[in-house]
């Protein structure tokens, strides 16, 4: 059976070009000796831009494929909610296609690895089940990684507050290699502890050293310190940090700001 690389971008056309173009890296660096495919969900949250681009990709590059999922619905209308929350469910009620996919995928080829998007983690068990190493690629910068590593670290510290980020203008929060950071200006799903976005991200985070490598969209030389403090493990003070590969940057102009 030939041997074979899936991806598992987030449907957001910034990750979807980053999982695009690793893919033709894998491609330009390995002579084509591995095949691709990418997993691609479909839902609400799909625009005009992306599947332009995705259709764009499929006529220029024949090398790699791309598997859609049946069309998921959820409830983008609550009220009880954030949008980013509606958006996180959409990713753990994929993870039966994730499944579907990789099983049926398995028939014909040898996955020899999974490459998997930060918002797609609960796709990182259903891997693991099959026994397919699982990587994570990050789409951003070194620094948010180190950040999204620590995040577990600093929901513990301030649990015992009752209160959310956002409501603490006077506070700084302290990050491993990256310089103090007000907890009002903190990533919008981290700053109120009563929207299910927070803890989606907090489980994100937790995935984020158990997967066997993390692929960063970055250099060593744009981002030394930060590249350093992940590598030495500081930012998971508790257990191993998987080994990390700086890849990047890789961008595409898609024809969009």
């Amino acid at each position: 059976m030939d041997d074979a690389i899936v991806l598992y971008p987030a449907p957001l056309i910034g990750h979807v070009v980053s999982m695009i173009e690793l893919g033709k890296l894998i491609l330009r660096r390995y002579s084509h000796r591995f095949s691709i495919t990418i997993l691609l969900s479909t839902g609400p949250f799909d625009t005009p831009a992306t599947t332009s681009y995705i259709d764009h990709i499929s006529q220029t590059n024949p090398s790699i494929s791309f598997h859609r999922f049946p069309y998921l619905s959820v409830d983008t209308s609550s009220s009880t909610r954030s949008i980013v929350a509606v958006f996180f469910e959409f990713f753990r009620l994929s993870a039966s296609n994730v499944l579907h996919s990789l099983q049926q995928l398995s028939k014909t080829s040898t996955v020899q690895a999974f490459i998997i998007d930060y918002f797609c983690a609960s796709a990182l068990p259903v891997a693991r089940d099959l026994g397919i190493p699982t990587f994570h690629f990050l789409t951003g910068s070194a620094a948010a990684v180190a950040a999204f590593l620590y995040f577990p670290t600093i929901h513990k510290q301030y649990e015992t507050s009752n209160k959310s980020f956002k409501d603490m203008p006077t506070t700084f929060i302290d990050f491993p290699g990256l310089p103090p950071l007000q907890a009002t200006r903190m990533l919008q799903p981290w700053l109120n502890r009563d929207d299910p976005a927070y803890y989606d991200m907090l489980h994100f985070s937790e995935l984020l050293p158990k997967s066997d490598g993390l692929l960063i969209n970055t250099i060593d030389d744009l981002e030394p310190i930060a590249v350093k403090t992940i590598r030495e493990g500081t930012c998971v003070p508790n257990g191993p940090t998987p080994p990390v590969y700086c890849i990047g940057p890789l961008i595409a102009d898609t024809g969009e700001d």
